[in-house]
């Protein structure tokens, strides 16, 4: 049986094992995030199960406060609407449920975040491939080697690991930082703009 400290250094393994490749992609997607919200545009988040919390954890992140306190930014995280999810899954099938809402409520330079731990949930893909064709951005959080999603995404976060809870642990820390940054970013003055 594993104890606690076992568990807590597998999870700094796997962290410690995703900083590089996470480094490369966290500028290009915080741009990508910042001048989406900064144009009216807005994030779109998706994910099942554990990812669903983390969609709709990140989404209270931005429409509220991460740490400062500013407007709120538009974020709608896409698995939190029972109504929707059971109407879509009933009348379309669960592939669906997330595609049929991007449809919906996406525009070109708005932002897709799809979250599986695998890269390979049929309605997590088929929301990225719908993002494609809005020409929305796709940043794609996901396991090792990225799935389907990997093919389809603008910038992708694959946890460099096949256990489902250290690649949500780590996207639960990017998605973090993700938040802290934006949020820098647009309540910057210019003055500090300038000197950064």
């Amino acid at each position: 049986m594993r104890n606690f400290t076992s568990i807590a250094q597998e999870h700094n393994r796997v962290l410690k094992s995703s900083l590089e490749v996470f480094e490369q992609a966290f500028g290009p997607a915080l741009e990508i995030c910042t001048r989406s919200l900064q144009n009216q545009g807005k994030l779109l988040i998706c994910g099942n199960g554990g990812s669903a919390a983390d969609a709709q954890h990140f989404a209270a992140e931005l429409v509220g406060r991460y740490e400062r306190e500013r407007n709120a930014l538009p974020a709608v995280a896409l698995c939190v609407d029972t109504s929707i999810i059971t109407a879509l899954g009933n009348d379309y099938g669960f592939d669906e449920i997330f595609a049929r809402q991007v449809r919906a409520l996406g525009r070109a330079g708005d932002v897709l975040i799809a979250i599986s731990t695998s890269g390979n949930s049929p309605n997590v893909v088929k929301a990225a491939e719908a993002g494609k064709q809005l020409d929305m951005n796709v940043i794609a959080f996901t396991g090792q080697g990225g799935g389907k999603l990997a093919k389809i995404s603008d910038i992708l976060f694959a946890v460099p690991s096949g256990h489902t809870a250290r690649i949500q642990e780590v996207h639960g820390i990017c998605l973090h930082a993700l938040a802290e940054t934006i949020e820098t970013q647009l309540t910057m003055t210019s003055n500090e703009r300038i000197s950064t």
